[in-house]
């Protein structure tokens, strides 16, 4: 057997649908056997959990494998940031580190496996590279956010220390009270008691509630969803190319198998 026609093996068993959904199944179950080391659960079923984690691990590792083999140029597997992640939780899962020191450190990596459910589903990649990539946009609205925040801080500790020094004593204590606030956590309370002293205090919380809660909020989601948009299309064309790699995949064994077949 040709390594072109093994690539082309590999490629189907990695794209099978089969395969994606068995190892979805793997992940969750992997998250049960995590969520299970947290129970007080007799010696028998803890030695019976440490023997299906050793078990994930090992399918976890054939799937890096099959993946790896699906590459057509090996050196670009390592190219996805998702492909390096996985490589790596699976890779740390390995070492024999539950009696030691670093004890800790392996059931955290255990507990990060179920991470690998976001490289697996393309959905869930987009949603967080949209994220990532909003970054930059959502900066400089973050930036006019603590701006806005910080004044409203500023004339909040100014006006309304003396009615209440443990919410508006300085600016610090302020922002948490303003967070408070823009959460709608008992903020009715606090306005409340302001206007006792300044009738139209309830225009400061209203206003601040309109910008943070309102308008910056729409904002975020308005860059979000547009990246979200432009990440959708290119996970569309991502999937157009690898239905055509699947197809050059077939293409390469029938011509094999009509090859073989000449000879006979």
């Amino acid at each position: 057997m040709s390594a072109v026609s093994l690539n082309a093996r590999f490629l189907r068993i990695k794209s099978n649908r089969i395969f994606e959904t068995f190892i979805i199944a793997i992940i969750i179950f992997s998250a049960l056997i995590v969520g299970a080391k947290t129970y007080d659960i007799s010696p028998s079923i803890a030695k019976a959990v440490a023997i299906l984690d050793w078990l994930v691990t090992v399918i976890f590792i054939v799937e890096i494998i099959i993946r790896f083999l699906a590459e057509e140029n090996k050196k670009r597997f390592f190219h996805s940031a998702w492909n390096i992640f996985d490589t790596v939780i699976v890779l740390v899962s390995v070492i024999p580190i539950d009696n030691s020191d670093m004890a800790l450190i392996g059931r955290l990596i255990r507990i990060f496996r179920v991470l690998r459910m976001i490289s697996i589903i393309p959905e869930l990649r987009m949603l967080i590279t949209s994220l990532i990539k909003a970054l930059p946009q959502l900066g400089y609205v973050m930036l006019l956010m603590f701006i806005i925040y910080y004044i409203y801080a500023a004339v909040g500790a100014t006006f309304f220390g003396e009615i209440n020094p443990t919410l508006w004593g300085d600016v610090s204590i302020s922002m948490l009270t303003l967070f408070r606030v823009m959460t709608f956590e008992d903020w009715t309370d606090v306005m409340y008691e302001t206007m006792d002293v300044y009738t139209l205090s309830w225009t400061y919380f209203l206003s601040f509630i309109f910008f943070t809660a309102f308008a910056f909020l729409n904002m975020v989601i308005g860059i979000v969803v547009n990246v979200m948009e432009k990440e959708h299309q290119t996970l569309v064309e991502e999937g157009l190319s690898k239905e055509s790699e699947e197809l050059a995949a077939i293409r390469i064994e029938l011509a094999e198998i009509k090859s073989l077949l000449q000879k006979n």
